[in-house]
């Protein structure tokens, strides 16, 4: 499964990406400007992988000519790199550079779809939920977004497996399973939200302002070490209490079975008080 992880990733980034043209061009052929702006402006925090990519190129040794960062301009930066994966490995490269190129661009692919993906995926079920029932092509891109999103905590999880010593890589069963797990957990909390903003419009804000602050300060009561300085400490629980509203990542190292524990029960708490209120 050496080269299998980071093909069928490029493969759903590719139709991920089609679709999301496809959104574009839909919006733009029906008229529908307010939209089509929102569709375009979930493309903006992408950039912020993009910008990664090229500084961990340079802290590489490779000065970033004209065309990649024209690749990276036009968001093809982790395209690259997923080639890049794909010729080392094809080319009989070692276990260690290949693994090494691996993790830098699975964890740059999760930045960009908890960035970019995840704000795609719910601004097109909320147009499909609440908007245009019938809406096919935006029903198909937020379908392939939630897949992407979905193999992008995947990948993660299987690249953090290779790193144990070993270099175990996990059954297709295993992978199939986490698939399944992680589509289940993200499609039944981007449904819950969307239905959640269709009945009370922008007190869905609210309720999730109280679950991200609540995982933000569980997160801080764990006293995480994976960032040293205290302010971006602080920046980076708050940035993971966010993505918790939707998906648990473990982030320590151990057993994470109290973790998740704790995490599906606020999840509860969350949905039960959403439909009290």
């Amino acid at each position: 499964m050496r080269g299998t992880v980071p093909r069928l990733s490029l493969t759903l980034l590719a139709a991920e990406s089609g679709a999301r043209l496809c959104a574009i061009i839909h919006y733009l052929v029906r008229g529908q400007l307010g939209w089509l702006g929102l569709t375009i402006a979930c493309l903006v925090p992408g950039y912020a992988a993009q910008l990664l990519s090229i500084l961990w190129f340079r802290a590489d040794g490779r000065a970033p000519g004209c065309c990649l960062l024209a690749l990276h301009l036009l968001q093809l930066g982790l395209w690259k790199r997923y080639w890049d994966v794909l010729r080392a490995a094809e080319a009989g490269g070692g276990a260690g550079e290949v693994l090494a190129q691996l993790g830098d661009v699975c964890v740059l692919r999760l930045l960009e779809a908890l960035l970019q993906t995840l704000p795609h995926l719910l601004l097109q079920a909320y147009v499909v939920v609440a908007v245009d029932p019938a809406g096919f092509i935006p029903g198909v891109s937020a379908g392939l977004s939630l897949l992407s999103l979905a193999w992008a905590l995947v990948s993660y999880s299987h690249f953090t497996c290779l790193l144990k010593p070993g270099h175990l890589s996990p059954p297709a069963a295993v992978i199939l399973c986490l698939l399944l797990w992680r589509t289940g957990m993200l499609g039944t909390r981007v449904l819950a939200l969307v239905l959640f903003a269709r009945l009370y419009s922008f007190w869905v804000f609210a309720v999730a302002g109280v679950h991200w602050l609540l995982m933000s300060f569980w997160l801080g009561a764990q006293q995480t070490d994976i960032v040293a300085q205290p302010c971006r400490w602080r920046l980076f629980n708050c940035l993971l209490g966010a993505v918790y509203i939707f998906c648990y990542i473990n982030v320590r190292p151990g057993p994470s079975r109290t973790r998740v524990v704790v995490f599906y029960a606020v999840s509860t708490w969350n949905v039960l008080y959403s439909t009290w209120v």
